[in-house]
């Protein structure tokens, strides 16, 4: 099928609109904000950043009785290790995140929009600012929008390279100009966000989709994909395979096809030995598992991983799990923000444990241990990176304890 946001030239607004771009956001302003929300929710369209929750659902969760002015926020912190579609998307199709997020600010009565972008990326910073004055100058970002009365102002937010501003509280604390932490919930953002007022945060992917969905209609998009799982993915894939890069393609797709299609399998003289389907914090999937699945929420939930942020990690028979988890230790362990015990403490362990693992120092014991902390961290923090951490230690462990054992025998990596 044809790709819906990886399109070809539609990196400028001249090649956008040649492909019908902001022909969408007319038809939104004249259907009207409750037409928009029951679009999206009729799409199926769920939250591309992790989460999955259903992106119209959330947009109807802001109080009918709202005083006072309501936001938009985009998460373009992509910060979860093995994931990088969001950074190709906005250097690909800047457009369709801009004229996404007028249609969703319209749809919940956003006057102001935020784009919270990750402080490294420079380069995508200025492609999404040219883009904006491109947009504001025809009309479509600014006062009076396509003469509806409607006034919509966006702009451009550069973080500081923190993990844990991709949680959304976190990142309305680091717009708001403070040390990025995470609130306690509730009161929810969509009750209570960005400056007191309610807010809806939702990621790149998820905001670029909206256009199609409002220029083809939800049943269009629901038809796409399998069962709750609808509409396109962007899915990237590193590893040791022919072709790593981010393919779009819908949901529901067979792993194993996906490997050997589109990735052009593995690179010769290299066998399957495990995937991480969705980022780092999901948990790891043997070969055997990986090529039995297909990539949608539910058939990876029910494989007992996830889908994720759609961040395909290939691990090959020469890559050593302990090592591989206690590089993902160091990073989490780097990355918490502190405030919560659990993961300050639990992340700091669980990466002494494989150090001492690493050295040739570790015993059995510690492999207990390390797990037994992993699930202590589990569901007991503000935020999920304690969870982030937690479940790819415990699945690690679980699936490849043949491995730490070995090294707790002293057998350690050359």
């Amino acid at each position: 099928m044809e790709n819906i946001l990886l399109r070809d030239n539609v990196a400028d607004l001249e090649g956008y609109f040649a492909c019908g771009g902001y022909k969408p956001l007319k038809k939104a302003l004249t259907a009207g904000p409750a037409a928009v929300i029951e679009e999206v929710k009729k799409s199926g369209l769920r939250g591309r950043g992790g989460a999955g929750f259903p992106a119209g659902l959330k947009w109807s969760f802001i109080p009918r009785d709202a005083q006072g002015p309501r936001y938009l926020v985009c998460n373009a912190d992509e910060g979860e290790p093995g994931t990088f579609k969001d950074r190709e998307l906005m250097i690909k199709n800047p457009h369709a995140l801009i004229e996404g997020m007028a249609i969703a600010a319209f749809a919940i009565g956003a006057s102001h929009g935020y784009i919270y972008i990750r402080g490294e990326f420079f380069a995508e910073t200025e492609i999404l600012e040219k883009a904006i004055a491109a947009a504001r100058a025809k009309g479509f970002i600014g006062k009076n929008i396509l003469g509806s009365g409607f006034n919509f102002e966006l702009f451009v937010h550069r973080g500081a390279g923190a993990y844990i501003c991709g949680e959304e509280t976190a990142l309305l604390e680091s717009l708001e100009g403070f040390k990025g932490q995470p609130r306690l919930k509730p009161p929810f953002p969509a009750v209570k966000g960005l400056f007191g007022g309610p807010t809806i945060i939702n990621n790149v992917e998820t905001l670029a989709a909206v256009p199609a969905i409002i220029e083809h209609g939800g049943d269009w998009y629901a038809a796409i994909g399998v069962g709750k799982s609808t509409g396109t993915k962007l899915f990237c894939v590193s590893g040791p395979v022919n072709k790593p890069g981010v393919y779009e393609l819908p949901l529901g797709v067979p792993f194993k096809d996906f490997l050997e299609k589109n990735c052009g399998g593995m690179k010769e003289g290299k066998k399957l030995k495990a995937v991480i389907p969705g980022g780092s914090s999901t948990p790891v999937l043997t070969a055997a598992e990986a090529m039995a699945v297909k990539l949608d929420y539910e058939s990876l939930a029910a494989a007992g991983s996830m889908l994720g942020s759609g961040a395909v990690i290939i691990i090959d028979e020469s890559q050593c799990m302990v090592k591989l988890l206690q590089v993902l230790a160091r990073f989490y362990h780097h990355e918490s923000c502190g405030q919560c015990t659990p993961c300050r403490e639990g992340c700091g362990w669980i990466e002494k444990i494989l150090n001492r693992l690493e050295a040739g120092k570790g015993s059995v014991k510690d492999i207990d241990t390390l797990y037994s902390v992993a699930d202590s961290m589990l569901g007991r923090t503000i935020c999920p990176l304690a969870d982030a951490m937690a479940m790819p230690a415990m699945s690690f462990v679980t699936k490849f304890r043949s491995e730490f054992e070995a090294h707790a025998a002293g057998k350690c990596c050359e």
